[in-house]
């Protein structure tokens, strides 16, 4: 495997983004291969067989574009698919559940953390089950907020319908006292600021995203896999792919990006 190489990275749509701009951050001189499931979002309400066969077929998409590492840029698919798919492929796969459990475990001071993720991730227990794994005595608050999601899609970040909804979501995990906070879906980084706000400044929020950028960027290093350092004044060439809406995904991928996209390749996901 060529250190050269992209790296892949995917998710149910553009929330994804989210780790691929903390990979452009930490680690600049990597190439990636984005692919968002425009088309089958959100994969929060699906079921893990569904969620597998979805993750199945992305996968065997970007071995097509010769990536050297995979980052599973989605806690649904993280949490339902991603150790499945790890024994069925030679390349390094890096899921967001477990960067992000392990930073907020370090991160506690009171030993209470909430989690807010789809409604498949809270259902799978994943999140809950590796805080225990490092530290039993832990207790951990899980809450649902699936309309996040479209929210985010939509381009409704700073809209008082989104503050309603996440007063409403967030108001529960309040009453529990937590102290940290983990963003258990790679969309809701997005809402940081409105989360923040409706939480207030004693509680640490947690971003996945970061983490396992960095996390990422150990793993690389560890297999000797690191791009090797671009010329001066040159940026790598990213590639990003999509099932369904280019158009969309262009506009707002532009707005959040370091790098303007200039090109969005629709492909039928379901050929893979």
């Amino acid at each position: 495997m060529s250190s050269q190489a992209p790296i892949g990275v995917f998710d149910s749509g553009v929330g994804g983004l989210t780790v691929a701009r903390e990979i452009m951050r930490q680690i600049p001189n990597e190439k990636i291969v984005y692919f968002g499931d425009t088309a089958r979002l959100p994969y929060g309400s699906k079921s893990q067989s569904t969620i597998i066969r979805f993750a199945r077929q992305i996968v065997n998409f970007l071995n097509t574009c010769e990536v050297k590492a995979i980052a599973v840029a989605c806690n649904t698919a993280s949490a339902y698919a991603l150790d499945v798919i790890e024994r069925e492929v030679d390349i390094p796969m890096i899921g967001v559940v477990k960067p992000g459990a392990r930073t907020a475990v370090r991160t506690t001071k009171n030993g209470r953390i909430g989690v807010i993720a789809t409604d498949a991730t809270v259902n799978s227990g994943m999140y809950t089950r590796y805080i225990h794994s490092l530290n039993p005595d832990l207790a951990v608050y899980s809450k649902a907020c699936p309309l996040f999601v479209p929210l985010v899609e939509e381009g409704m970040l700073h809209d008082f319908v989104t503050e309603e909804i996440a007063n409403r979501y967030l108001a529960e995990l309040k009453q529990q006292n937590i102290d940290t906070l983990i963003l258990g879906c790679t969309h809701y980084p997005l809402l940081r600021t409105l989360i923040g706000k409706c939480m207030g400044m004693s509680v640490q929020l947690v971003n996945p995203a970061y983490e396992t950028a960095i996390s990422l960027r150990e793993m690389l290093r560890e297999k000797d896999l690191l791009a090797e350092p671009l010329p001066e004044n040159e940026t790598p060439a990213h590639r990003f792919f999509v099932s369904d809406g280019a158009e969309k995904f262009e506009i707002f991928a532009n707005s959040i990006l370091p790098y303007d996209i200039r090109k969005t390749e629709v492909i039928d996901i379901e050929g893979y």
